[in-house]
């Protein structure tokens, strides 16, 4: 299996071949989550702590969750009580944490780069759980994964990620990746949520919601991201909800067997109908959750083959 990376800070990086190989591997954890034993003992002697410097639920629950079913002693530090609030520096805590000898620190940050630069100060593996307006990683492989097992394939798609992109990690690392394996992505929203430069991203840009949506394959939704915002950038949620929230009328416009996606948590009325998120025949969201545990556990077990295979050749 092809992954040479000592750490996951993003997509980036990455080759297709070795997006390919997370996405093989994450299947066969779909299946072992699927059945009566769901533990595997891969992870078995190391230890993985989870750093999350902003809130997260589905996140840190999934890592910690996957973790744990992969042998692994799992510790949740509780940053917002941590020596950090007391004023000690991201590099400091890094230091800390590597006299502990830990094996993988998953880290949520809210400054893009946070997570690069505590990887160059640790001896473990490092997975970026968020990163300011940076990368999610691991959200990008679980939602290619959702994306191939309903299409059966990753490839010559159209997929449409729409709403909030300016502020979203999330459409960056979906971006990036789907850009990889040879998709056609079209971003839509108001023109005060696209970041600059969006037309250098190898993409189309379309602030008409009916229009991005013609025709395509996937429609992934984006959560409005308040916490990011510093001023007024949409009028108020009911227009955006008109202009821009996902309802039956805008994903007619979608092909018939186009699926919807949404990274959580959702924002039912503002931008996506609650009817639409439910619907079983067109909607993946829970799928999404479900496969976030499986890529988390291939992506562990990926990274903890590499820092067996660097420390057995420093021996």
């Amino acid at each position: 299996m092809t992954y040479t990376h000592r750490h996951l800070l993003g997509i980036e990086p990455l080759h297709p071949t070795e997006i390919t190989t997370v996405l093989d591997l994450a299947e066969d954890y779909v299946a072992l989550n699927r059945s009566g034993d769901k533990h595997s003992d891969v992870l078995r002697g190391l230890t993985q702590i989870n750093m999350f410097f902003e809130n997260s639920t589905r996140t840190q629950a999934s890592f910690e969750l996957a973790g744990k079913r992969l042998g692994a002693d799992v510790m949740n530090m509780a940053m917002q009580t941590s020596s950090v609030k007391k004023g000690e520096t991201l590099i400091d805590t890094a230091l800390t944490l590597n006299a502990m000898h830990p094996d993988l620190l998953v880290v949520r940050h809210p400054q893009s780069g946070a997570v690069d630069l505590l990887a160059q100060k640790v001896n473990c593996a490092v997975l970026n759980a968020g990163d300011g307006k940076h990368e999610h990683p691991t959200q990008a492989l679980l939602d290619a994964l959702t994306i191939r097992r309903k299409k059966g394939r990753l490839h010559r798609l159209t997929v449409a990620i729409c709403g909030d992109i300016a502020h979203s990690r999330v459409a960056r690392s979906n971006l990036i990746l789907l850009g990889k394996m040879e998709n056609r992505v079209r971003l839509i929203g108001p023109p005060t949520l696209m970041p600059s430069g969006v037309a250098e991203f190898g993409c189309e840009v379309y602030d008409d919601m009916r229009e991005g949506l013609r025709d395509a394959d996937v429609v992934m939704m984006l959560r409005l991201q308040k916490e990011r915002m510093d001023g007024a950038f949409i009028p108020s949620e009911r227009e955006y909800y008109h202009r821009y929230g996902l309802d039956a009328e805008k994903l007619a416009y979608a092909k018939p067997e186009a699926i919807v996606m949404h990274p959580g948590p959702m924002n039912r009325g503002v931008e996506i109908d609650g009817t639409i998120a439910d619907d079983i025949n067109r909607s993946v969201i829970q799928e999404q959750v479900e496969m976030g545990v499986a890529v988390r556990m291939a992506a562990m077990d990926l990274l903890a083959r590499n820092l067996r295979a660097a420390r057995a050749g420093q021996a």
